[in-house]
């Protein structure tokens, strides 16, 4: 089985009671269990499809018992499993704002437009992160039709029983994911705890070149700083332990 400190490895890490994650140590993604039956957070990049079963064969759960995937954002490195899930028989969730861009990948517009990320070229670590995530099959997304949506705030009927609080910035329909009952809180890509240019670790917004708008995405903090979590979960890096308000402190900087 994997551990947290090794990440790299094939296997599924539990990172609170019930809650194992998936992937590698650079593209995170997650698997809650309730009573048998599981909800997927995010979907990892597409080639993770290769090592999914045995991920969860690692943490004693099944591929046939995903009953939902909630999905923070439609980014393609937290989609690529999606058709996969889908075949197995379980539905798809999404923000609205994000639906499209689910359905028909495009590049990002703002902030993250292509030629903004163009600035970031001169870094060794954006051609590092090019290279880990076309390994990764992320430069093809899967194109997801037949997803639910939800909106700010739902209350979903899926596993775990999740909250949608929508903190666009990263994409137009980003959000968090708040499993209250199990204090855990999915940041996806609200914040990460590892930069995918810097590698810089800690609690912290993702590279501005990444975000559809810096300010929203900034602004969106203020949405989760005062949930009951005891965990935060992140789609780049590493479990944060410390609760949401401390990681929403470091965030801000």
């Amino acid at each position: 089985m994997r551990t947290t400190a090794n990440a790299s490895k094939a296997g599924a890490a539990q990172v609170a009671p019930g809650v194992w994650r998936l992937g590698t140590d650079f593209i995170n993604y997650y698997v809650l269990e309730e009573g048998g039956r599981l909800t997927v957070v995010d979907a990892g990049a597409p080639k993770f499809g290769a090592t999914l079963e045995a991920e969860l064969g690692a943490a004693g759960l099944s591929l046939g018992d995903v009953e939902a995937v909630v999905l923070t954002h439609s980014d393609s490195d937290h989609t690529g499993v999606v058709p996969l899930l889908q075949e197995a028989g379980a539905h798809v969730l999404i923000h609205e704002a994000d639906e499209e861009t689910l359905r028909k990948p495009r590049p990002k517009t703002g902030d993250a437009r292509p030629s903004r990320l163009l600035r970031e070229l001169w870094r060794p670590g954006f051609w590092r992160m090019m290279t880990t995530m076309t390994r990764a099959g992320a430069a093809h997304p899967p194109k997801v039709e037949g997803a639910e949506t939800y909106s700010d705030g739902d209350l979903m009927d899926v596993p775990g029983g999740p909250r949608a609080i929508h903190t666009p910035g990263h994409t137009a329909g980003n959000s968090a994911i708040h499993f209250e009952a199990r204090r855990v809180l999915f940041a996806g890509d609200t914040m990460c705890s590892l930069n995918p240019l810097t590698r810089a670790r800690g609690p912290q917004l993702m590279p501005h070149s990444f975000n559809v708008s810096n300010v929203q995405a900034r602004e969106s903090l203020a949405k989760i700083e005062g949930l009951a979590a005891d965990v935060v979960l992140f789609g780049h890096g590493e479990p944060w332990p410390g609760g949401v308000a401390a990681a929403v402190d470091r965030a801000r900087g």
